[in-house]
């Protein structure tokens, strides 16, 4: 802003001079460079330390001097200028150095005017001599000196970024004028001239458009441009042809995201909003408006603009113009909207008519972690509105009939009908990911091997942990058997030393262990009692793994019955350390995980296990264990937990992959 205001006061300064030049030096410390390195590897440039504005303007006569002593002078007034611009100098600077030249109209003589400007002394160091130059060979030098640290920090290093950043501030002077300012900077070897940025950004003329609100006129230029330094669609807030804020437009009009095509080609929209209301309203320090945002009651209610009124009217105008290049984007918009609800969160498909339009109107290329972060923020200002409205659903409100009171209690209640069932399609999309990452990963990878046995393992159930340690929904055991979900206690490859509801000294580690553990008998038909408690072993082995053998190191079936027993054997308790009378008696599941190898079948057999109609298992029930036994293909899993859920895929809507 320092910056910016020195080069305002020279555009000033050569208004009436057609051959009018400014140049802006970037002064660096040549003793210390940037510690950062570009992207690109270039050598990084010395750290800057000021700059110096060189314009052949009037230059500081002794009007401009006598205004230049007084705070707050309305000198330049009808340029809507406040006479504070030069204060900001000292809020990033230590000091200002000027040397002016200046031609005396009265005495038809040259002159110099030197004075430093500080914090501490104010205008100082004065000296005015006279000097031997023509009126054409006239120059004025600021220098912003002493570039203060917490400012030259967060200041743009390159000369093109703050080229570019400049032009944007004085963009004003290059639309509206016939004879745009001639600006370069020079930064060490590099010389950028304004002219040739502004000109390669436009992309076609520009259209002005006149508005009117509450008798005050504002004038919206319209003006297509081949990019911008920041890849934005922009609205521009002007005072006294400056800009003062700049808004963004993205997300508040449908189809304006990314680039925009006409018959030039891609473009870039942004819009200049100039007023004498806007002027007349502005800050001292042009930062900002003395405008409210919105409208206050009160006795000047009628005659009073809001900022958001000047919006809504500006924004009206631009969806008028730009109605023809946006359709495409909508169309785009819709379909990425719809594409990712459908393949990636149908659980947002309910709460769609809840969530501002506006907001998902989305840019057709915006990615999935971030559309993701839009949907469930506005789900979660959904969820937020139920709750505030559950706290005064059941009181009538004043002068509210019974039918009044009946609709808004229908509303409330689809809307809660409306996110639970956002909550059960999360869910079931859930279980459709798992389902697909299982199948995946039963393929060989491109080195020809299948997958390791943790890699399942994890998938059905994190490993090293115990249902105390988890969410209920973190545990996909529905993969083997939808019952699985209800457990008293659950553990994963964890030694059965450390399960808390039996005691064993054995250290071996079931891959899973689930117990169904009841404190109290509950009765069903005929008076019959559930039982006190089951036991389920599942073991996994990695696909296609050929090597069982007789024995418990070898063969998986022989491994979880003597889980089984080393289980049964421990004494076991309830969750609240009750004992549990005649533990051997408690009923027994194995189920062993694997593909069906020939020496896994042989196995099998030999223990007297059946084979499935579908040749896809093998079940069996063994007296001597009193166990239940089912040894269960991958192939079999994954297409049984498929047809369990298929039903709820294909409500969702769902891919089939």
């Amino acid at each position: 802003m320092p910056l910016f205001e020195a080069v305002v006061n020279s555009i000033q300064a050569i208004d009436k001079n057609t051959k009018g030049d400014i140049t802006v030096y970037i002064n660096r410390d040549t003793q210390k460079q940037l510690s950062s390195v570009s992207k690109r590897g270039a050598v990084p440039k010395e750290a800057i330390t000021g700059f110096t504005i060189k314009d052949n303007g009037i230059g500081f006569n002794d009007e401009n001097m006598d205004s230049f002593d007084t705070l707050d002078t309305e000198y330049k007034s009808s340029l809507g200028c406040r006479g504070v611009g030069r204060l900001i100098w000292l809020k990033a600077f230590e000091g200002v150095d000027v040397s002016s030249q200046f031609f005396d109209e009265i005495d038809g003589k040259s002159y110099e005017r030197k004075f430093t400007f500080t914090a501490s002394q104010g205008v100082a160091n004065r000296k005015v001599e006279q000097i031997n130059k023509s009126s054409s060979e006239l120059e004025t030098k600021v220098h912003l000196n002493g570039f203060k640290k917490e400012f030259s920090d967060n200041c743009a290093k390159n000369g093109i970024t703050i080229a570019n950043a400049l032009l944007e501030h004085c963009f004003w002077y290059y639309v509206g004028s016939e004879n745009p300012p001639n600006i370069k900077i020079i930064d060490d070897s590099e010389i950028i001239n304004i002219k040739d940025i502004y000109e390669s950004f436009i992309l076609s003329g520009s259209a002005i458009e006149k508005i009117e609100i509450n008798d005050q006129v504002f004038f919206l230029t319209h003006l297509r441009t081949k990019t911008t330094p920041d890849r934005m669609h922009s609205l521009f807030w002007c005072a006294a042809n400056r800009v003062v804020d700049k808004e963004n437009l993205s997300g508040k009009i449908a189809g304006l995201h990314a680039k925009l095509k006409d018959e030039n080609g891609d473009f870039y929209y942004s819009s200049y909003l100039t007023s004498d209301y806007l002027t007349q309203n502005v800050r001292p320090e042009r930062f900002s408006f003395d405008i409210s945002e919105s409208k206050r009651e009160g006795l000047f209610e009628s005659s009073e603009i809001s900022l958001s009124e000047i919006r809504e009217k500006v924004v009206e105008s631009i969806e008028f113009y730009l109605k023809d290049f946006l359709e495409e984007n909508k169309t785009l918009s819709i379909e990425r909207l719809n594409k990712f609800i459908s393949e990636r969160s149908p659980r947002y498909r309910p709460l769609l008519k809840y969530m501002n339009q506006s907001q998902l109107s989305i840019d057709p290329d915006i990615s999935d972690k971030d559309l993701e972060m839009l949907l469930h923020k506005l789900s979660f200002e959904i969820e937020g509105d139920i709750l505030s409205s559950g706290h005064n659903i059941m009181i009538m409100q004043n002068e509210e009939t019974k039918e009044q009171y009946q609709e808004r209690l229908k509303e409330y209640f689809q809307k809660v009908d409306d996110v639970k069932k956002s909550d059960l399609a999360n869910y079931v999309f859930h279980r459709k990911v798992i389902l697909d990452i299982l199948e995946k990963s039963l393929e060989k990878d491109k080195n020809g091997k299948y997958a390791r046995e943790d890699l399942i393992h994890t998938l059905i159930m994190p490993m090293q942990v115990t249902s105390d340690d988890i969410k209920s929904d973190e545990a996909n055991l529905w993969l083997i058997d939808e019952r699985l979900a209800f457990h008293n206690f659950l553990a994963s490859d964890k030694p059965l030393t450390s399960f808390p509801i039996i005691d064993s000294t054995s250290t071996k580690e079931p891959d899973l262990l689930a117990l169904n553990v009841y404190d109290h008998p509950i009765l069903v038909n005929e008076g019959k009692k559930m039982p006190l408690a089951s036991i389920v072993v599942i073991e996994i082995k990695r696909p296609m793994r050929n090597d069982a053998a007789a024995g418990e190191d070898k063969d998986p079936i022989e491994q979880a019955l003597g889980y089984l027993s080393r289980v049964r054997s421990g004494k076991v308790k309830t969750s609240t350390g009750r004992p549990i009378d005649t533990p051997e008696n408690i009923p027994g599941y194995c189920y062993v995980i694997c593909d069906l190898t020939d020496s896994i079948k042989y196995r099998s057999q030999m223990l007297n296990l059946k084979q499935s109609n579908d040749k896809l298992g093998y079940f069996g029930y063994n007296d001597n264990f009193q166990a239940y036994i089912e040894v269960i293909s991958f192939d079999k899993l994954l297409n049984a937990a498929k047809e369990r859920n298929r039903a709820f895929f294909d409500k969702l809507g769902l891919p089939a992959n």
